[in-house]
């Protein structure tokens, strides 16, 4: 099933086959020439990504004469989409567990009331950064220009 699961993930990570995953979900069938038109890529390209999803399980091939009709196929995507909800519901629980927690929030309402101290700093001396006798001079000070 691992295998199956990074086929399917893997043919699902690039824009042009979900692009042509999508218009196949549109119709029943279409053929690959069909299936093409819409995309600034050469048909060989095409193949190539069909290819893919081919490989992955995703789309089926039937070839009548010299017309290749592509369909979708469900099974991998069950696969997948029962994979993703195993993780969507692990998730939401502990989420639903982090809330549940924060609404909680038994810091506040286990401690008394009491107004909160002042900083240290704020307790200290008053702030010497407006006094010219607090400041220290990094050089001393050279003569006065006249301009």
């Amino acid at each position: 099933m691992d295998e199956t699961l990074d086929r399917t993930f893997a043919a699902l990570c690039d824009p042009t086959r979900r692009a042509l995953l999508a218009r196949l979900g549109e119709q029943e069938s279409l053929s690959v020439s069909e299936l093409a038109q819409p995309f600034a890529i050469s048909l060989p390209a095409i193949m190539k990504h069909l290819d893919v999803l081919s490989d992955a399980g995703l789309v089926a091939r039937e070839k009548t004469g010299r017309t290749v009709a592509c369909r979708l196929t469900a099974r991998p995507m069950e696969q997948a989409m029962n994979w993703l909800n195993h993780y969507a519901q692990f998730w939401s629980d502990n989420l639903d567990r982090l809330a549940a927690f924060v609404e909680d929030d038994p810091w506040s309402t286990n401690l008394p009331s009491q107004p909160t101290p002042a900083s240290p700093r704020a307790q200290a001396s008053p702030s010497r950064g407006g006094s010219a006798r607090g400041r220290k001079r990094s050089t001393p000070r050279g003569p006065i220009r006249k301009t």
